[in-house]
């Protein structure tokens, strides 16, 4: 089987899990990792047998004094693929595009950089087909990922009249809890929309969609509360079973003890996830409720996790490895484990 050669720059809390579901494709090689630094993260991807670049230049020699072996420079790892996933810091990719577009490699970037630097943002489920080919994708934030699985399902299933969404946000990522964070408060964001509603229309441009958000003091992922108008009613038992079909969508009960975003983040660790990942949206199932022709829905989004899988199927859209949605998703959840 011919295998797409794949660079991941910047191995932070994303890099990394990109790097390892990478490696866990039999349609996929990791050529290497690239970074600035020669931390802890750097550290363990070296035992795990990763090549390590150095993005910048000047920081391979001190790579080199923090202990780790250094291949060559993002250069020279740029010369050894046909795509670079960029999980850099927010910023940092749009000025990597200029050095992608020279190595003449594709390239993945993430949600932190603008929908204009590419020429499609990408949800797996929402718009695989228009990704086909493309030198240049985007996958969209967490937040926005959430959105448009769990909207991109029932609005293909019933039709979404409107939809309107209020998130509540993780203040910040759990290793860099120590350099600070909100504390006995909410923060809410001074702006309606908040950027997610806009984002999910780079995506789902038809659908009429206003989110609000605030972060709060914790840092075991997302939370959204959302209200769907639908075009026509539909019992709650119909659209329950519409998120169950969905690809990359977990039904929960708060009633099986699931009560809170600590609970299904230690349920993941229960089922032996790596880093207690949840890969899928978690719609409660027992809060779910419908109204006339309004569905009422509470989910949870691991900030940390949810746009893995979508990266993956990205690398497979934009080299046209696979050019069928659910046949990438299927390859892509079965290499993670990820299973109904």
């Amino acid at each position: 089987m011919a295998r797409v050669r794949v660079g991941v720059n910047g191995y932070g809390v994303i890099g990394k899990r990109v790097s390892d579901a990478v490696a866990l494709q039999k349609d996929m090689k990791l050529v290497g990792v690239s970074d600035v630094v020669a931390d802890y993260r750097i550290q363990v991807a070296a035992k795990k047998g990763y090549p390590i670049y150095a993005s910048l230049g000047e920081a391979a020699d001190e790579m080199r004094e923090g202990g780790v072996e250094v291949a060559g420079t993002l250069d020279d790892l740029l010369e050894k693929v046909d795509v670079v996933v960029d999980c850099t810091p927010a910023g940092i990719g749009a000025k990597n595009k200029a050095l992608y577009e020279k190595a003449g490699v594709k390239a993945i970037f993430q949600g932190g950089e603008k929908h204009e630097l590419v020429e499609a943002s990408f949800v797996a489920q929402c718009n695989y087909r228009e990704a086909l080919g493309k030198d240049f994708l985007r996958v969209v934030s967490c937040n926005t990922t959430g959105l448009c699985r769990v909207l991109g399902a029932i609005h293909r299933a019933h039709g979404i009249e409107r939809a309107r969404a209020v998130l509540l946000r993780r203040a910040v990522d759990p290793w860099e809890s120590h350099k600070g964070g909100i504390i006995n408060t909410v923060v809410p964001e001074t702006h309606v929309p908040s950027h997610q509603g806009p984002d999910v229309q780079t995506v789902m441009p038809e659908l009429d969609i206003v989110t609000m958000a605030a972060k709060g003091p914790y840092n075991l992922s997302h939370i959204h509360f959302a209200v769907v108008e639908l075009k026509k009613q539909a019992k709650i038992e119909t659209v329950i079973k519409t998120l169950a079909e969905a690809p990359r969508i977990l039904l929960i009960r708060a009633a099986d003890g699931l009560q809170g975003l600590n609970s299904v983040i230690e349920l993941m660790r229960d089922l032996g996830r790596p880093r207690a990942d949840l890969w899928e949206v978690a719609v409660w199932q027992d809060i779910a409720s419908v109204k006339e022709d309004e569905f009422y829905l509470v989910y949870q989004v691991h900030n940390e996790a949810i746009v893995v899988p979508e990266n993956i199927d990205a690398i497979r859209a934009a080299t046209e490895l696979e050019r069928d949605a659910m046949r990438s998703i299927r390859k892509t959840n079965e290499a993670l484990g990820i299973v109904k």
